[in-house]
């Protein structure tokens, strides 16, 4: 861990729990917002993003319950469960969007799917790189791997916008259960590096 003037370890660590509360809160609105609108559009993409919220909100509480001062062991246990909740996400999505490309499954996107996917890109993004910044002030590895869980998140937001606005746009019915198959990428590489990181 570097070396810290005197007084930047408190400060940096209430910084990082306050921006882990901030991500929490905007998970969980998210998830009923998501929820509802991807019931309203029947959309893979926003049903993919809700359950990636809800991993998020996961990770964030794992991040709090570290930097709050549990041991080791506890938190490369959490870590795990994270990793195992990442591939239970992508198994989902992946079925989900192979059988709607497949079936021809339409979904009806509107204008409030890409209101919230766009404002939580923006978001996401904001607090990742804060959330990086503090990670590395602190030599806190778990903070950093949060904070790269926040750019997936926020990465997956983007294409899910680009997915559904592609729809309600020009139409194209496929381009939902695609942004559904980017969520699986990520997922899976997301999963892959979280167990690497429990095993280092």
């Amino acid at each position: 861990m570097p070396s810290l003037p005197s007084g930047a370890g408190p400060h940096l660590l209430r910084r990082g729990r306050h921006l882990e509360w901030v991500t929490l809160g905007w998970n969980v609105a998210g998830v009923t917002v998501l929820a509802v609108l991807a019931a309203t559009a029947s959309s893979i993409a926003l049903a993919g993003f809700a359950l990636d919220s809800l991993i998020e909100i996961g990770a964030s509480a794992v991040v709090l319950w570290e930097l709050s001062g549990t041991g080791e062991a506890r938190q490369q246990r959490a870590l795990r469960l994270i990793g195992i909740a990442f591939v239970l996400l992508a198994a989902y999505l992946l079925t989900q969007s192979v059988v709607a490309l497949s079936t021809g499954h339409r979904a009806s996107p509107g204008l409030g799917g890409i209101v919230w996917t766009a404002a939580t890109a923006a978001v996401m993004f904001t607090l990742a790189t804060a959330k990086g910044r503090t990670g590395r002030a602190l030599g806190n590895p778990v903070l950093l791997t949060e904070a790269r869980v926040t750019f997936v998140d926020a990465l997956l937001a983007v294409a899910v916008l680009l997915g559904i606005s592609l729809d309600l746009l020009l139409g194209w019915w496929w381009a939902d259960p695609v942004a559904g198959f980017v969520i699986v990428f990520y997922a899976v590489r997301e999963a892959i590096q979280i167990f690497r990181v429990g095993h280092s």
